[in-house]
């Protein structure tokens, strides 16, 4: 073997933080305050005799004090760029074999008199062959009390020659006399952008392929520590196969929990289901997981997800370090939370996991937290207080409208009373009004006492008709009771009825039995539909869902939500709809009604017609409202039919299966019957003439 391939073996067999060891200031990552006053200070060729660099472990104490030697042992120097090229550069350099005028102390195992003496006496002598001789002390707090009282002199007046750097995790350890003497520079962690940056250059240098979700990981194993990060950054390098270093494999090795656990865990709290909440905590403990280590991803999970809610764009201000995907599926779990939910829920794990330390049942912990996250009814705090209102709210919010819905408006633009008020009948008359299905009566006038109202009654129609506002004819016979309408499924591609309008309301009775279906398929989705969308139309082939909001749309169009609902629709009721999603803030609530044809009489609906109200100054008419062409049913705005009564006594014209009238149908032609007739006829009134006295 050639000394080249023995050269190679000892490179390839060193730590990866040695490999990629900074030489210069300039490759110091995250430690930037330091380094910029360290460099001035050299262009300046005012450098201290004494400095004392602090900070956490592994974030270049050690090595910029290895730097600051090499730049003043340049035959350039003193410079903040060392050349590389002169002796001592060669020696300091990263697999250099070090110079003997600077000397690396550990303190930790020469720290007591003996050794600082041992310093003191040859720290006189004059540097071999380089301008300083320069002394590095690291892990400094461990040097005795007494061993830095025998250094104190010659910190304080060191010779022209002499240089002391101090590193240490600990600086308040370090005597104040000490201290005093030097320049402090504190080094910080390493924010995780500029770490996650760095690794993937590292692994680019490296030439293994990294999948996105595993830096982030080793940034938050390393913890800002430079040093750490390089460490778990190469064992997974190490143990890499031919696709590189997988998110499965980093998340084993390093013990985190799968994301799939944590949605789980995150849609139980959501939807309220205790039974997934405790399946994943069966899933965590059989899985071989650590509970304290679910625990504290859960927390991190949640504090995402508090974030999210409260700035939407978190992600791309920085303020949520995890690949796109991710941070998709968070942002459709916190538009389904309540910022109080988040925030107890929250507060609830973070104290959870103090309680965990050092109890003798993880498992029964980890089941504690989650009952009183799911249970916010057995507190009486405030925050399990505004929590149960964020519920209610959310499922006020997400529930269908009711069927009456539009009903009210419709008195609203009833007429006043006429001044004309019939007898009483022998017999109760009979009115029609237009209903979902072709021949559809209304229910008798009340009794005499209740007389304003015999018809007033409003047209009755229900979702999923037929035909909504259709004309109905009078039958020789008595007409069938109206059929009770089951939600059932229709032929693929088809509307469930003729009508837009209706065939949205025949889906919306489906809803709850498509979000059934979709439950089973997958409870994320079911989340997202049965909180924030409501079936906003229907054209017989494509399925418009309204979303409360944008994200909520968006979201729902990114997850693979509408591949899941259109699976369900296929699977569970045999129909091949589109799915479009739109933004619908009023909730999926109901169209307003159409206007209706005017021309009715006695202060209640003209025939089943919705009544428009005269002119205020005009007197009461009592002609017969016009023909006119059946408007679309609002389904959500009229009342269930009445049941069917007795027929008339003279014969109608039985109504044609496409509820079109008859052109002889003396109800909607206005020149069949004079108002007198209509009165005599509908009501069995004796009309008296008018008389003046003139």
């Amino acid at each position: 073997m050639s000394a080249g391939a023995y050269n190679l073996v000892g490179v390839s067999s060193l730590a990866l933080y040695r490999r990629y060891r900074p030489e210069s200031f300039a490759e110091v990552i995250g430690q930037e305050h330091v380094t910029d006053p360290l460099q001035q200070a050299l262009r300046n060729n005012r450098v201290n005799h004494a400095y004392l660099f602090s900070g956490p472990r592994g974030c270049g104490k050690t090595t910029s004090a290895r730097i600051l030697a090499r730049c003043l042992n340049c035959e350039q120097g003193p410079t903040p760029t060392p050349c590389g090229e002169c002796q001592s550069c060669q020696d300091l350099a990263r697999n250099g074999p070090g110079s003997i005028d600077v000397i690396e102390i550990d303190a930790a195992s020469h720290g007591g008199v003996d050794d600082a003496r041992d310093l003191r006496e040859k720290a006189f002598f004059g540097p071999a062959s380089s301008r300083y001789k320069i002394y590095i002390i690291d892990e400094a707090h461990m040097v005795t009390s007494a061993g830095f009282n025998a250094l104190l002199k010659v910190v304080e007046e060191p010779p022209e020659h002499l240089k002391f750097i101090f590193a240490t995790t600990e600086p308040e350890k370090v005597i104040g006399t000490i201290r005093s003497r030097t320049h402090h520079y504190p080094f910080r962690l390493v924010p995780p952008g500029t770490l996650r940056e760095y690794l993937g250059d590292v692994c680019g240098r490296e030439g293994i392929p990294v999948e996105d979700g595993v830096l982030p990981l080793v940034v938050r194993a390393g913890a800002g520590s430079v040093r750490d990060s390089m460490s778990v950054m190469d064992q997974l390098l190490a143990g890499a196969g031919e696709e590189g270093v997988t998110y499965t494999m980093a998340t084993s090795l390093l013990g985190y929990t799968e994301g799939s656990l944590l949605d789980s865990v995150v849609d139980a709290f959501a939807a309220g289901d205790g039974a997934a909440a405790f399946e994943v905590v069966d899933r965590v403990i059989e899985g071989g997981n650590d509970p304290r280590r679910f625990v504290t991803d859960l927390l991190e999970r949640l504090r995402d997800l508090v974030i999210l809610a409260a700035v939407p764009d978190a992600a791309e201000k920085g303020l949520i370090d995890a690949p796109a995907d991710v941070v998709e599926r968070m942002q459709a779990q916190a538009s389904v939370f309540g910022a109080a939910e988040l925030s107890r829920a929250a507060d609830l794990v973070n104290a959870g996991l103090t309680e965990m330390r050092g109890a003798t049942s993880p498992r029964l912990q980890l089941e504690l937290i989650c009952a009183r996250v799911l249970l916010p009814a057995a507190f009486d705090d405030e925050r399990s207080l505004l929590a149960r209102l964020d519920r209610l709210e959310r499922g006020a919010a997400a529930a269908p409208p009711a069927v009456p819905q539009a009903a009210p408006a419709q008195h609203a633009a009833a007429p006043p009373a006429a001044v004309f008020t019939p007898p009483p009948p022998a017999a109760p008359p009979m009115g029609y009004v237009p209903g979902p299905e072709a021949h559809t009566p209304v229910a008798p006038p009340p009794p005499p006492q209740q007389a304003p109202a015999p018809q007033g009654a409003q047209p009755g129609a229900w979702p999923g008709a037929a035909r909504p506002g259709g004309w109905p004819t009078a039958a020789p016979q008595a007409p069938a009771p109206a059929p009770v309408q089951q939600p059932q499924a229709q032929p693929a591609g088809q509307a469930p009825s003729g009508d837009p309008a209706a065939g949205a309301a025949q889906v919306r009775n489906m809803w709850p039995s498509i979000l059934e279906a979709v439950k089973n398929r997958r409870r994320f989705t079911w989340i997202l539909l049965s909180q924030n969308a409501q079936v906003a139309g229907f054209d017989g082939t494509t399925l418009q869902l309204g979303f409360l909001n944008a994200g909520a749309r968006d979201n729902f169009a990114s997850s693979g939500s509408e591949d899941v609902l259109r699976a369900a629709l296929t699977e569970q009721f045999n129909v091949h709809w589109k799915v479009e999603a739109i933004v619908d803030p009023s909730g999926g609530s109901a169209p307003p009604p159409a206007a209706a044809p005017s021309g009715n009489f006695g202060g209640g609906g003209g025939f089943g017609r919705p009544a428009a109200p005269p002119p205020p100054a005009a007197p009461p008419a009592f002609a017969p409202a016009p023909a006119a062409a059946p408007a679309p049913a609002q389904a959500p705005a009229q009342a269930p039919p009445a049941p069917a009564q007795p027929p008339r006594s003279h014969p109608q014209p039985v109504a044609p299966e496409d509820d079109v009238p008859e052109e002889d149908d003396p109800d909607l032609v206005e020149s069949a019957l004079s108002g007198h007739e209509l009165i005599v006829r509908e009501l069995g009134a004796t009309v008296v003439e008018e008389y003046t006295n003139e």
